[in-house]
Protein backbone atom coordinates (compact mmCIF):
# COMPACT_ATOMS: atom_id res chain seq x y z
CA UNK A 1 0.00 0.00 0.00
CA UNK A 2 1.18 3.55 -0.70
CA UNK A 3 -0.27 7.05 -0.97
CA UNK A 4 -0.89 9.24 -4.01
CA UNK A 5 -1.81 12.72 -2.95
CA UNK A 6 -4.21 11.94 -0.08
CA UNK A 7 -5.39 8.59 -1.44
CA UNK A 8 -4.28 5.21 -0.11
CA UNK A 9 -3.58 2.88 -3.00
CA UNK A 10 -4.21 -0.71 -2.03
CA UNK A 11 -6.09 0.17 1.15
CA UNK A 12 -9.47 -1.17 0.06
CA UNK A 13 -10.85 1.90 -1.73
CA UNK A 14 -10.63 1.92 -5.53
CA UNK A 15 -8.72 4.91 -6.92
CA UNK A 16 -10.75 6.10 -9.92
CA UNK A 17 -8.92 8.01 -12.63
CA UNK A 18 -10.78 9.87 -15.39
CA UNK A 19 -8.50 9.78 -18.43
CA UNK A 20 -8.82 12.76 -20.78
CA UNK A 21 -5.81 12.03 -23.02
CA UNK A 22 -6.31 14.11 -26.21
CA UNK A 23 -10.12 14.35 -25.93
CA UNK A 24 -9.77 18.12 -25.45
CA UNK A 25 -8.63 18.33 -29.11
CA UNK A 26 -6.08 20.97 -28.23
CA UNK A 27 -8.64 23.31 -26.66
CA UNK A 28 -7.67 24.61 -23.23
CA UNK A 29 -11.28 25.57 -22.55
CA UNK A 30 -12.40 22.01 -23.26
CA UNK A 31 -9.62 20.67 -21.05
CA UNK A 32 -10.99 22.71 -18.15
CA UNK A 33 -14.49 21.41 -18.90
CA UNK A 34 -13.14 17.88 -18.58
CA UNK A 35 -11.74 18.73 -15.15
CA UNK A 36 -15.19 19.85 -14.00
CA UNK A 37 -16.87 16.80 -15.53
CA UNK A 38 -14.49 14.44 -13.74
CA UNK A 39 -15.00 16.24 -10.43
CA UNK A 40 -18.80 16.35 -10.79
CA UNK A 41 -18.83 12.60 -11.47
CA UNK A 42 -16.92 11.86 -8.27
CA UNK A 43 -13.63 10.64 -9.75
CA UNK A 44 -10.53 10.74 -7.56
CA UNK A 45 -8.18 11.97 -10.27
CA UNK A 46 -8.19 13.51 -13.72
CA UNK A 47 -5.38 12.55 -16.08
CA UNK A 48 -4.04 14.15 -19.22
CA UNK A 49 -1.12 13.36 -21.51
CA UNK A 50 1.80 15.73 -21.97
CA UNK A 51 3.31 15.51 -25.45
CA UNK A 52 6.18 17.63 -26.68
CA UNK A 53 6.45 16.88 -30.38
CA UNK A 54 10.09 17.87 -30.71
CA UNK A 55 11.04 15.54 -27.84
CA UNK A 56 9.14 12.40 -28.80
CA UNK A 57 7.98 12.33 -32.40
CA UNK A 58 9.30 12.40 -35.97
CA UNK A 59 7.80 13.35 -39.29
CA UNK A 60 7.65 9.63 -40.05
CA UNK A 61 5.27 8.82 -37.19
CA UNK A 62 1.93 7.58 -38.58
CA UNK A 63 -1.48 8.28 -37.08
CA UNK A 64 -2.84 5.47 -34.93
CA UNK A 65 -5.96 5.17 -37.06
CA UNK A 66 -6.97 6.59 -40.41
CA UNK A 67 -9.26 9.58 -40.25
CA UNK A 68 -9.88 13.21 -41.00
CA UNK A 69 -7.09 14.59 -38.82
CA UNK A 70 -6.67 18.33 -38.20
CA UNK A 71 -3.00 18.18 -39.19
CA UNK A 72 -1.10 16.57 -42.04
CA UNK A 73 1.40 14.79 -39.77
CA UNK A 74 1.37 13.14 -36.38
CA UNK A 75 4.26 15.41 -35.40
CA UNK A 76 2.13 18.49 -35.99
CA UNK A 77 -0.80 16.82 -34.24
CA UNK A 78 1.23 16.52 -31.03
CA UNK A 79 2.13 20.21 -31.34
CA UNK A 80 -1.57 21.05 -31.69
CA UNK A 81 -2.42 18.93 -28.62
CA UNK A 82 0.20 20.57 -26.40
CA UNK A 83 -0.22 23.34 -23.85
CA UNK A 84 2.26 25.89 -22.58
CA UNK A 85 3.64 25.42 -19.10
CA UNK A 86 1.50 28.17 -17.57
CA UNK A 87 -1.57 26.50 -19.10
CA UNK A 88 -0.62 23.18 -17.51
CA UNK A 89 -0.20 25.02 -14.20
CA UNK A 90 -3.72 26.45 -14.54
CA UNK A 91 -5.18 23.01 -15.33
CA UNK A 92 -3.45 21.45 -12.34
CA UNK A 93 -4.63 24.27 -10.07
CA UNK A 94 -8.20 23.90 -11.35
CA UNK A 95 -8.17 20.15 -10.69
CA UNK A 96 -6.84 20.56 -7.18
CA UNK A 97 -9.42 23.27 -6.45
CA UNK A 98 -12.12 20.77 -7.45
CA UNK A 99 -10.69 18.15 -5.09
CA UNK A 100 -9.08 16.06 -7.83
CA UNK A 101 -5.60 14.62 -7.97
CA UNK A 102 -4.01 16.00 -11.13
CA UNK A 103 -2.03 13.52 -13.22
CA UNK A 104 -0.52 13.61 -16.68
CA UNK A 105 1.48 10.96 -18.49
CA UNK A 106 4.88 12.19 -19.66
CA UNK A 107 5.96 11.01 -23.11
CA UNK A 108 9.48 12.41 -22.93
CA UNK A 109 12.05 13.43 -20.36
CA UNK A 110 11.31 17.05 -21.26
CA UNK A 111 7.61 16.48 -20.55
CA UNK A 112 8.50 14.81 -17.25
CA UNK A 113 10.59 17.82 -16.25
CA UNK A 114 7.74 20.19 -17.09
CA UNK A 115 5.31 18.11 -15.02
CA UNK A 116 7.78 17.90 -12.15
CA UNK A 117 7.85 21.68 -12.01
CA UNK A 118 4.07 21.89 -11.69
CA UNK A 119 3.99 19.07 -9.11
CA UNK A 120 3.12 15.51 -10.08
CA UNK A 121 2.21 13.35 -7.05
CA UNK A 122 2.73 10.19 -9.13
CA UNK A 123 3.63 9.05 -12.62
CA UNK A 124 1.21 7.18 -14.88
CA UNK A 125 3.38 5.44 -17.46
CA UNK A 126 1.64 4.72 -20.75
CA UNK A 127 2.12 1.17 -21.98
CA UNK A 128 4.05 2.34 -25.03
CA UNK A 129 6.60 4.01 -22.73
CA UNK A 130 7.04 1.01 -20.45
CA UNK A 131 9.96 -0.13 -22.57
CA UNK A 132 11.43 3.41 -22.80
CA UNK A 133 14.19 2.75 -20.28
CA UNK A 134 15.69 6.29 -20.22
CA UNK A 135 12.30 7.86 -19.54
CA UNK A 136 11.35 5.25 -16.95
CA UNK A 137 14.66 5.68 -15.12
CA UNK A 138 14.11 9.44 -15.15
CA UNK A 139 10.65 9.02 -13.63
CA UNK A 140 11.62 6.59 -10.87
CA UNK A 141 14.58 8.80 -9.96
CA UNK A 142 12.08 11.42 -8.73
CA UNK A 143 10.98 9.03 -5.97
CA UNK A 144 7.31 9.51 -6.79
CA UNK A 145 4.98 6.47 -7.05
CA UNK A 146 4.66 4.90 -10.49
CA UNK A 147 1.56 3.41 -12.13
CA UNK A 148 2.47 1.10 -15.00
CA UNK A 149 0.08 0.43 -17.88
CA UNK A 150 0.80 -2.85 -19.67
CA UNK A 151 -1.28 -2.96 -22.87
CA UNK A 152 1.74 -3.22 -25.15
CA UNK A 153 3.97 -5.12 -22.74
CA UNK A 154 4.62 -8.76 -22.07
CA UNK A 155 5.64 -10.13 -18.70
CA UNK A 156 9.32 -9.76 -19.55
CA UNK A 157 8.81 -6.04 -20.17
CA UNK A 158 6.76 -5.62 -16.98
CA UNK A 159 9.35 -7.55 -14.99
CA UNK A 160 12.07 -5.13 -16.11
CA UNK A 161 9.99 -2.06 -15.24
CA UNK A 162 9.00 -3.44 -11.84
CA UNK A 163 12.61 -4.38 -11.09
CA UNK A 164 13.61 -0.77 -11.77
CA UNK A 165 10.98 0.41 -9.27
CA UNK A 166 12.07 -2.13 -6.66
CA UNK A 167 15.75 -1.25 -7.03
CA UNK A 168 15.01 2.44 -6.44
CA UNK A 169 12.48 1.72 -3.63
CA UNK A 170 9.74 3.53 -5.53
CA UNK A 171 6.12 2.49 -4.78
CA UNK A 172 4.41 1.07 -7.84
CA UNK A 173 1.16 -0.34 -9.15
CA UNK A 174 0.52 -2.37 -12.29
CA UNK A 175 -2.56 -2.03 -14.50
CA UNK A 176 -4.03 -4.64 -16.81
CA UNK A 177 -4.57 -2.88 -20.11
CA UNK A 178 -5.67 -4.04 -23.54
CA UNK A 179 -4.66 -1.63 -26.29
CA UNK A 180 -7.80 -1.96 -28.40
CA UNK A 181 -10.12 1.01 -28.93
CA UNK A 182 -12.82 0.11 -28.08
CA UNK A 183 -11.92 -3.10 -26.29
CA UNK A 184 -14.42 -5.98 -26.67
CA UNK A 185 -15.40 -7.94 -23.55
CA UNK A 186 -13.46 -11.05 -24.54
CA UNK A 187 -10.22 -9.04 -24.56
CA UNK A 188 -10.57 -7.10 -21.29
CA UNK A 189 -8.61 -9.69 -19.31
CA UNK A 190 -10.05 -9.48 -15.82
CA UNK A 191 -8.21 -12.72 -15.00
CA UNK A 192 -4.91 -10.88 -15.38
CA UNK A 193 -5.58 -8.81 -12.25
CA UNK A 194 -4.97 -11.84 -10.03
CA UNK A 195 -1.93 -12.82 -12.08
CA UNK A 196 -0.40 -9.36 -11.70
CA UNK A 197 -1.09 -9.30 -7.96
CA UNK A 198 0.48 -12.70 -7.42
CA UNK A 199 3.50 -11.97 -9.60
CA UNK A 200 4.36 -8.47 -8.42
CA UNK A 201 2.92 -8.32 -4.88
CA UNK A 202 1.67 -4.77 -5.41
CA UNK A 203 -1.58 -2.84 -5.90
CA UNK A 204 -3.14 -3.67 -9.27
CA UNK A 205 -5.85 -2.19 -11.41
CA UNK A 206 -7.59 -1.96 -14.75
CA UNK A 207 -7.15 0.63 -17.46
CA UNK A 208 -10.35 0.13 -19.42
CA UNK A 209 -10.96 1.03 -23.07
CA UNK A 210 -14.32 -0.68 -23.51
CA UNK A 211 -16.39 2.51 -23.56
CA UNK A 212 -18.76 0.98 -20.97
CA UNK A 213 -18.99 0.85 -17.18
CA UNK A 214 -19.13 -2.94 -16.96
CA UNK A 215 -15.44 -3.91 -16.81
CA UNK A 216 -14.81 -1.26 -14.16
CA UNK A 217 -17.57 -2.59 -11.92
CA UNK A 218 -16.38 -6.16 -12.41
CA UNK A 219 -12.78 -5.17 -11.67
CA UNK A 220 -13.84 -3.40 -8.47
CA UNK A 221 -15.70 -6.52 -7.36
CA UNK A 222 -12.51 -8.52 -7.94
CA UNK A 223 -10.55 -6.18 -5.70
CA UNK A 224 -9.00 -3.78 -8.21
CA UNK A 225 -7.07 -1.06 -6.36
CA UNK A 226 -7.11 1.38 -9.28
CA UNK A 227 -9.46 1.97 -12.18
CA UNK A 228 -8.79 4.20 -15.16
CA UNK A 229 -11.45 4.98 -17.77
CA UNK A 230 -11.43 7.36 -20.72
CA UNK A 231 -13.89 10.27 -20.50
CA UNK A 232 -15.74 12.06 -23.30
CA UNK A 233 -18.09 14.99 -22.76
CA UNK A 234 -20.54 13.47 -25.26
CA UNK A 235 -20.80 10.72 -27.87
CA UNK A 236 -21.03 13.45 -30.52
CA UNK A 237 -17.46 14.65 -29.91
CA UNK A 238 -14.76 13.88 -32.43
CA UNK A 239 -11.48 12.16 -31.72
CA UNK A 240 -9.97 8.67 -31.73
CA UNK A 241 -10.98 7.77 -28.17
CA UNK A 242 -14.68 8.68 -28.17
CA UNK A 243 -15.83 5.11 -28.79
CA UNK A 244 -13.53 3.91 -25.99
CA UNK A 245 -14.81 6.45 -23.46
CA UNK A 246 -17.66 6.87 -21.01
CA UNK A 247 -19.81 9.99 -20.75
CA UNK A 248 -19.95 12.12 -17.58
CA UNK A 249 -23.24 10.50 -16.52
CA UNK A 250 -21.82 7.03 -17.13
CA UNK A 251 -18.74 7.96 -15.12
CA UNK A 252 -20.96 9.12 -12.26
CA UNK A 253 -22.83 5.81 -12.35
CA UNK A 254 -19.56 3.92 -12.48
CA UNK A 255 -18.13 5.79 -9.50
CA UNK A 256 -21.32 5.25 -7.49
CA UNK A 257 -21.19 1.55 -8.30
CA UNK A 258 -17.51 1.27 -7.42
CA UNK A 259 -18.07 3.00 -4.08
CA UNK A 260 -20.97 0.64 -3.33
CA UNK A 261 -18.71 -2.31 -4.15
CA UNK A 262 -15.91 -0.86 -2.01
CA UNK A 263 -18.29 -0.79 0.96
CA UNK A 264 -19.45 -4.34 0.36
CA UNK A 265 -15.88 -5.59 0.16
CA UNK A 266 -14.93 -3.66 3.30
CA UNK A 267 -17.68 -5.35 5.32
CA UNK A 268 -17.64 -9.14 4.87
CA UNK A 269 -20.72 -10.81 6.26
CA UNK A 270 -20.70 -13.60 8.84
CA UNK A 271 -23.51 -15.82 7.60
CA UNK A 272 -24.26 -17.22 11.06
CA UNK A 273 -24.44 -13.74 12.52
CA UNK A 274 -26.60 -12.59 9.62
CA UNK A 275 -29.06 -15.41 10.29
CA UNK A 276 -29.30 -14.37 13.95
CA UNK A 277 -29.96 -10.77 12.95
CA UNK A 278 -32.65 -11.96 10.55
CA UNK A 279 -34.79 -13.63 13.26
CA UNK A 280 -37.58 -11.00 13.16
CA UNK A 281 -37.76 -11.23 9.36
CA UNK A 282 -37.53 -15.00 9.55
CA UNK A 283 -40.64 -15.10 11.73
CA UNK A 284 -42.44 -12.78 9.33
CA UNK A 285 -41.69 -14.65 6.12
CA UNK A 286 -41.50 -18.31 7.19
CA UNK A 287 -44.53 -20.53 7.85
CA UNK A 288 -46.30 -22.33 10.68
CA UNK A 289 -48.76 -25.20 10.90
CA UNK A 290 -52.31 -23.95 10.30
CA UNK A 291 -55.78 -25.48 9.93
CA UNK A 292 -56.80 -25.99 6.30
CA UNK A 293 -60.57 -25.76 7.02
CA UNK A 294 -63.09 -25.16 9.77
CA UNK A 295 -63.04 -28.15 12.11
CA UNK A 296 -65.18 -29.24 15.03
CA UNK A 297 -63.98 -30.27 18.47
CA UNK A 298 -63.14 -33.97 18.63
CA UNK A 299 -61.86 -34.15 15.02
CA UNK A 300 -58.99 -36.61 14.67
CA UNK A 301 -56.40 -34.60 12.77
CA UNK A 302 -54.72 -35.94 9.65
CA UNK A 303 -52.57 -34.42 6.89
CA UNK A 304 -55.59 -33.11 4.95
CA UNK A 305 -56.61 -30.95 7.93
CA UNK A 306 -53.27 -29.10 8.05
CA UNK A 307 -51.47 -26.58 5.88
CA UNK A 308 -48.53 -24.18 6.16
CA UNK A 309 -49.26 -20.47 6.51
CA UNK A 310 -47.33 -17.30 7.34
CA UNK A 311 -46.15 -16.02 9.77
CA UNK A 312 -43.57 -18.38 11.28
CA UNK A 313 -44.49 -17.58 14.87
CA UNK A 314 -46.42 -20.81 15.52
CA UNK A 315 -45.60 -24.51 15.43
CA UNK A 316 -43.05 -25.22 12.67
CA UNK A 317 -43.61 -27.81 9.95
CA UNK A 318 -41.19 -30.10 11.76
CA UNK A 319 -43.88 -30.54 14.47
CA UNK A 320 -46.45 -31.92 11.99
CA UNK A 321 -45.97 -35.53 13.15
CA UNK A 322 -46.75 -34.45 16.72
CA UNK A 323 -50.04 -32.87 15.64
CA UNK A 324 -51.38 -35.48 13.25
CA UNK A 325 -53.33 -38.18 15.12
CA UNK A 326 -54.33 -35.78 17.94
CA UNK A 327 -57.93 -34.77 18.59
CA UNK A 328 -59.14 -31.21 18.71
CA UNK A 329 -60.07 -29.92 22.12
CA UNK A 330 -62.30 -27.19 20.60
CA UNK A 331 -63.72 -25.88 17.37
CA UNK A 332 -61.17 -24.13 15.13
CA UNK A 333 -61.41 -21.89 12.07
CA UNK A 334 -59.67 -22.35 8.74
CA UNK A 335 -56.42 -20.41 8.17
CA UNK A 336 -55.68 -20.02 11.88
CA UNK A 337 -52.38 -21.21 13.31
CA UNK A 338 -52.33 -24.46 15.30
CA UNK A 339 -51.79 -23.92 19.00
CA UNK A 340 -51.08 -26.60 21.60
CA UNK A 341 -54.16 -25.56 23.54
CA UNK A 342 -56.28 -26.52 20.49
CA UNK A 343 -55.29 -30.14 21.03
CA UNK A 344 -56.39 -32.74 23.56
Amino acid sequence: MFVIDRHEIGGGRTFVIAEVAQAHNGSLDLAHQFVDAAADAGADAVKFQTHIAEAESSYDEPFRIAGDWPTATRFDYWKLMGFAEDQWVALARHARTRGLTFLSSAFSIEAADLLTRIGMPAWKVASGELMNEPLLRHLVATGRPVILSTGLAGFEDIDAAVTMCVETAVPYAVLQTTSLYPCPPERVGLNVLAELRARYRCPVGLSDHSGTIYPGLAAAALGSDLLEVHLTLSRQMTGPDVTSSVTPQELRTLVEGVRFIDEMRAHPVDKADAATRAVPMRALFTRSLAFARDLAAGTLLDAAHLSLRKPGTGLPASERSKVEGRRLARDVRAHTLVRLEDLE
